[in-house]
């Protein structure tokens, strides 16, 4: 009786784990394939009606017109006249496979104890086969940068794509940039300590900037130096002044960007990319002037400050590329994992308060690439580059039309089934017999 009582026991555990698991990934691409008659949106502005869009094993092969296409020379064609064809869709900075449950402790592995930590690093804590991450294919989202929160510096992210067994085949780019929360120049007073809860500058400003200035010092001295004792804290940030990494700042204020830019400048590190940047279109000139790229907020919030426009965040995106900035969309906030598969329609936001659809799908393919220096492997549908793509019946832009009927990542056709997919059916059934 007790060992029927313990294979009964093992038997529901794995029916459980499997029911939580994910989709098995794909198997590698097998046979050439066409997708003819699209509307193509390249992902860098460009689009092609009457398209013809090919790839084999994971590759682009082709990307033109329809009437110059070689059908014969594929071994699957894929008819899509009517529908869209986009690269796909990449969201930043987001804890997605770092977390599954909020309330669930063992489950959240999005930030760890320490202020300056870069040698920490997201990728070997992300989980392939998050239920979450699985949500993200149905929208067109079908790669993002894992980045792990808290602490002055955060630590590092990386890129994935969302079809993988493991983090390692999930990785698109590893150790991407390293991730640092620039202090605040102002601060709210503590109201129930009976403080003025207005907002006053910080006292501790300066000595919070010094407090970074002082460790990027000494991981360069560290660096020219004989690296003994070792310290991977040092060694972790090696990348941002051989230009191999990028440091990501998250930084709001117009003072603390301009702040941001120089102190970059005066410590030898190449590439900054501001993350949130409110106040960046104050400072637009400087930005462009230096190549920083911007990941702004998403748009459905209210302002930072009382005396802000109420459209402010969804104006930002024209005002920042007007200057000639590159922009992208970052993912920060609340429930950042579960809306980053609402990431095509916050560029839709966008769109709709000034910028053109075509750069509003650049903010999260093109660009985003661009920005996490993966624009050589992915973000356009170019020839060459990765088959990371998906066909639309209408606008991914808009949720009514986003209505994805095939996705394939690197070459590979991925399951668009999620437990979201499969409750719709389940109750779309129950109320149509009514």
């Amino acid at each position: 009786m007790k060992n029927l009582k313990n294979i009964f026991f093992s038997l529901l555990v794995l029916m459980s784990t499997t029911m939580m698991a994910q989709q098995t990934p794909a198997g590698k691409q097998k046979g050439s394939i066409l997708i003819t008659g699209a509307t193509a949106h390249l992902g860098n502005g460009q689009t092609i009606e009457n398209s013809a869009i090919g790839f084999d094993n994971g590759k682009l092969t082709y990307v033109g017109t329809l009437a110059q296409a070689d059908r014969n020379s594929f071994s699957r064609v894929i008819d899509a006249s009517g529908k869209h064809v986009y690269p796909g869709f990449i969201a930043g900075n987001t804890t997605l496979g770092l977390v599954e449950v909020d309330a669930i402790r063992a489950t959240d592995d999005d930030a760890e104890i320490g202020g300056i930590i870069p040698h920490v690093r997201s990728l070997i804590a992300y989980n392939a086969e998050s239920k979450v991450v699985e949500s993200m294919r149905p929208n067109g989202v079908l790669m993002a940068q894992i980045t792990p929160q808290g602490g002055r510096i955060s630590g590092t992210s990386s890129v994935v794509q969302f079809d993988a067994w493991n983090w390692e085949d999930a990785a698109v780019k590893a150790d991407d940039g390293i991730h640092m929360n620039w202090p605040n120049s102002f601060t709210r007073g503590r109201w129930w300590l009976g403080e003025d809860p207005r907002l006053v500058p910080s006292k501790n400003y300066s000595e919070q900037v010094e407090e970074v200035v002082s460790f990027i010092r000494e991981a360069r001295a560290y660096l020219k130096g004989s690296q003994s004792p070792r310290n991977l804290p040092y060694e972790a940030v090696k990348g941002l002044f051989d230009g191999t990494q990028r440091l990501y700042v998250h930084v709001n204020g117009e003072k603390e960007i301009v702040d941001a830019v120089n102190f970059t400048k005066e410590n030898g590190i190449q590439k900054l990319v501001i993350i949130g940047g409110d106040e960046a279109h104050k400072v637009a000139d400087l930005l462009a002037n230096n190549n920083v790229s911007v990941m702004i907020s998403r748009p459905h919030r209210l302002p930072n400050k009382e005396d802000d426009n109420v459209k402010h965040p969804f104006n930002l995106a024209k005002l920042l590329m007007d200057k000639g900035v590159v922009v992208g969309i970052e993912m920060n906030g609340r429930m950042n994992r579960q809306e980053s598969r609402n990431l095509p329609f916050f560029a839709g936001s966008f769109a709709a308060y000034g910028i053109g659809k075509e750069d509003a799908v650049k903010m999260i393919s093109g660009n985003a690439a661009k920005i996490l220096g993966i624009d050589d492997i992915a973000g356009t549908l170019e020839k060459g580059k990765d088959a990371t793509l998906f066909i639309s019946e209408g606008d991914a832009l808009d949720m009514r039309t986003n209505i994805v009927s095939h996705a394939f990542i690197q070459g590979r056709e991925v399951s668009l089934e999620t437990h979201q997919t499969k409750l719709w059916k389940r109750y779309s059934q129950k109320f149509g017999d009514k």
